[in-house]
Parts: C-alpha cells; structure tokens; sequence
C-alpha cells in the first residue's frame, strides 16, 4: 500500500490541509496518542504511513502530514475499542476505495468486531437500534483534537527540514539545531 492513498481520504484542496509542514514520529505518535513503537510498525505494514516523507535508510526520518495523524488517531480509537487490526486495515481500506472526500462528517460506529460507516443521524440510530453499534466515532471531534494537539507540538518545514523557535515557541531541541546550522554555514 503506497503513501500516494492516504490522501483520497481527504479533499485535497481543504484550507486545513498545510503540507508545507510535517510531523517527525515523536510528534505525530504523542499527538495520536500511540506509542513510537505502534507508529513504527504501521508504518511498516502499511497501514498508516507518512505522506510527506518516508524513511529511506538511516539518517532519514519519517514525516507525517496533518491527514495521516488524524488517521492515526482514528486508528487508535478503533483499537481501543476492541477492534482487531485486521478489522482496521479493512474499514482504513474501505474509506480510501470511497474516495470520501468529508471525512469530518462521517461517524464510524463499532460493535468491538466490525467497523460502520455512518453519514447521518439517521444511519447511526438505525444501526444502535439494529444493535449493532455499541461505540461511536465523531471523525469531525477527533480531527478537532488532533488540530488542538498539533498546535501544541513543533512542526517541521518540509521545504527545509527546519523548524523555528519563532513558530514553534518552546521547542529548544529545534532551536539548538537552527543555531548549530547557522554557525557551521
């Protein structure tokens, strides 16, 4: 599965959608609320994996754009919901074949084995009265919070690779790299 997918998820001519700046690992697995090690391994399997810049040997490191977080964080709630991986990469799969180009306005409801899609209120009480539905997932609230945590977080440039302290206040480890960068010039 090629990065180039993700991106049907989304609308890509959203004003929110910045891929002028990416997450490295660290920021984009606390922002999902993962661990690096889950991260590392969907990365690997292919079912989330960063659109902005993959790995390509040592030295390189992943770069997740905003989209691929906010899935990240989708998949994290399916799982604590009890739904398998296997479960996840189909209902992940499934979205990226519709082409659903609102994900905001989708609910993806759970039953702990498989994973609804609901785009009203209407298929979300069909489906809790069919008892199906036992967990839902306001797509529109978790994108809500991924966008507060982010703004919380140091971004980096991809043009450059850099990031500022000017626009990412509280990052030292960044501004201790642009001030080494600009000595050794």
């Amino acid at each position: 599965m090629d990065s180039g997918n993700q991106g049907v998820l989304f609308s890509d001519d959203a004003p929110w959608l910045n891929n002028d700046h990416g997450y490295r690992g660290p920021t984009a697995s606390k922002a999902a609320g993962i661990t690096y090690r889950q991260l590392d391994y969907w990365a690997r399997t292919g079912l989330v994996v960063p659109s902005l810049r993959g790995a390509e040997g040592s030295g390189t490191h992943r770069l997740y754009s905003f989209r691929d977080v906010l899935v990240l964080k989708v998949v994290k709630r399916l799982l604590d919901t009890g739904v398998s991986l296997q479960q996840i990469r189909t209902a992940v799969e499934h979205l990226r074949e519709r082409g659903v180009e609102d994900l905001a306005q989708i609910t993806l409801m759970s039953d702990g084995a498989s994973v609804y899609e609901c785009t009203s209120a209407d298929e979300v009480i069909d489906l809790v009265q069919g008892g199906q539905g036992v967990y839902g997932i306001a797509v529109g609230r978790v994108w809500r919070e991924v966008e507060g945590t982010l703004s919380e977080l140091p971004a980096e440039r991809l043009a450059d690779g850099q990031t500022t302290e000017d626009e990412f206040p509280g990052d030292e480890l960044a501004v201790r790299r642009d001030a080494r960068r600009k000595t050794a010039s």
